[in-house]
């Protein structure tokens, strides 16, 4: 009886957990087949840490601090980001050891972090040596068992994915509705589901038609620049920037731009932009694009670009592994990157190179190039966390996003200024608002600004249109085809 006891202790306490989690926020779920499918996902992430222990107390009490962890972390998220925890999440962890500070936790080696691991291991080293395991005594049936349970879960994650089992699982999860699933069937069961329905989704339909430019040809000169959490510092309560009044009077097109996320995920703004998909288009896999394809995007801007005969560059100062930038730049039809390595020297503004220092690298790609050029950068100076220390004097993030969001300006108005004389288009864009204690979800219904300058034949006058990043994409692939 240990191990349906400990079952239903991992059942009960996981449901009680959600249930505090969610009271007066998100009720869970309470029809039978809602409930059924919440504890089935208990059931099965018990399973998953009895795979490894044979104990079925510990394995109780593993889910049970599971379950406690993804509702903390996925709290915390909601309140940030707006966005529950999701599975495409998980790929991310493997970063985390490497640039601790961009996912605001810290170091391994930090006592805050080495001491509740250490004492975690010890824990659970004292829990295997006092609980009995669960293995049969006969060294034959017990080499059986530990190679058959962890089967037994792949066969079922496989069964679930195909024939009548994929149908069913789509019936209940027909389309991404993170909160609402969440709500209905419990966090654990929503990320294993959308997990399976990732897994199984056909490829996603090509990018609608190009939004057309009506101008003669294709210009010889586009760059387009992704703004680490830019928007217009007046819509933080901060002073106005002089880069807004250019855009104003100065931009062919200007306004609003709506984007896939708040506060982070730079790689689903970068994904919509560079092959103008819609979000919707992706299905499960429009939480992180690049897990499904991975930059392989035979309509991606560069790719055009590189048929129609341009150099193709791509300017990002920080490291290649980070979301797996350089492999995935490649695949999108990138023949040139400039990244962390190629500014040795440059100077740093808090952690990260400033944008004034990578306006200038663009130029002289631009000035460099002996053939049409297609550059795409993306700035690293004012990527969060903003917090006390990253600047000499200035500890308030609003103040340090501030201060960075100025040399923005003055990195865009370089490149505005350097661009004159020739054929060329600008377009500047922030891929996301920033995540700020004074800027939290539902600020602006997740939109920034865009700019898109015109230079020699292809200047115009001013107008506001405000897009989607997607229509952004689309409207920039013209540039290319003209």
């Amino acid at each position: 009886m240990t191990i349906p006891a400990a079952l239903a202790m991992a059942l009960i306490g996981s449901l009680a957990i959600e249930a505090w989690d969610g009271a007066g926020r998100r009720p869970i779920g309470r029809r039978p087949a809602e409930l059924a499918l919440r504890l089935a996902g208990y059931a099965l992430l018990t399973a998953f840490w009895f795979c490894f222990s044979w104990r079925p107390w510990l394995a109780a009490f593993s889910c049970l601090l599971t379950v406690a962890i993804l509702v903390v972390v996925s709290r915390l998220k909601q309140a940030v980001i707006g966005e529950p925890l999701v599975f495409s999440d998980f790929a991310l962890l493997r970063q985390v050891p490497r640039h601790p500070d961009l996912y605001y936790t810290r170091p391994f080696t930090d006592p805050r972090m080495a001491i509740p691991l250490g004492v975690s291991l010890v824990v659970v080293a004292l829990w295997y040596w006092i609980e009995p395991t669960a293995l049969p005594e006969e060294p034959s049936v017990a080499l059986v068992a530990l190679i058959g349970l962890p089967c037994l879960l792949v066969g079922l994650a496989s069964e679930l994915g195909t024939g009548r089992p994929a149908q069913w699982l789509a019936a209940r999860f027909p389309r991404p509705d993170l909160d609402a699933d969440c709500a209905r069937y419990g966090l654990p069961a929503t990320i294993i589901a959308y997990a399976l329905r990732w897994r199984r989704e056909p490829p996603p339909p090509e990018a609608g038609d190009d939004i057309s430019l009506c101008q003669s040809g294709p210009a010889p000169v586009v760059v387009v620049v992704q703004l680490e959490s830019f928007v217009d510092p007046t819509r933080l309560g901060g002073p106005a920037l002089p880069l807004m009044e250019t855009i104003r009077t100065r931009a062919s097109r200007h306004g609003r731009l709506t984007v896939p996320a708040h506060g982070a995920y730079t790689m689903r703004t970068e994904h919509a932009v560079l092959t103008g998909r819609e979000p919707d288009s992706l299905g499960f896999g429009r939480y992180d694009p690049y897990l499904s394809n991975g930059g392989d995007e035979p309509a991606s801007i560069a790719r055009r670009a590189l048929r129609a005969g341009y150099a193709t560059v791509f300017v990002h100062p920080f490291h290649r592994d980070f979301f797996h930038r350089a492999e995935v730049m490649r695949r999108f039809g990138f023949a040139r990157l400039v990244m962390e390595e190629d500014f040795a020297g440059a100077p740093r503004i808090g952690p990260y190179i400033g944008d004034e220092a990578l306006a200038a690298r663009i130029l002289a790609e631009v000035e460099a190039a002996t053939t049409p050029v297609f550059v795409f950068a993306v700035t690293m100076e004012n990527h969060g966390p903003w917090k006390p220390g990253r600047l000499d004097g200035i500890d308030d993030p609003l103040a340090q996003y501030l201060h960075h969001v100025a040399h923005t300006g003055r990195a865009m108005e370089t490149l505005i200024a350097g661009l004159k004389g020739r054929d060329a288009i600008l377009c500047v864009y922030g891929d996301h608002a920033p995540s700020l204690p004074t800027c939290r979800p539902g600020f602006g219904d997740t939109t920034t600004e865009y700019a898109v300058f015109g230079f020699g034949t292809f200047r115009d006058g001013p107008q506001r249109v405000d897009s989607t990043a997607p229509e952004l994409g689309r409207f920039l692939r013209s540039l290319i085809k003209g």
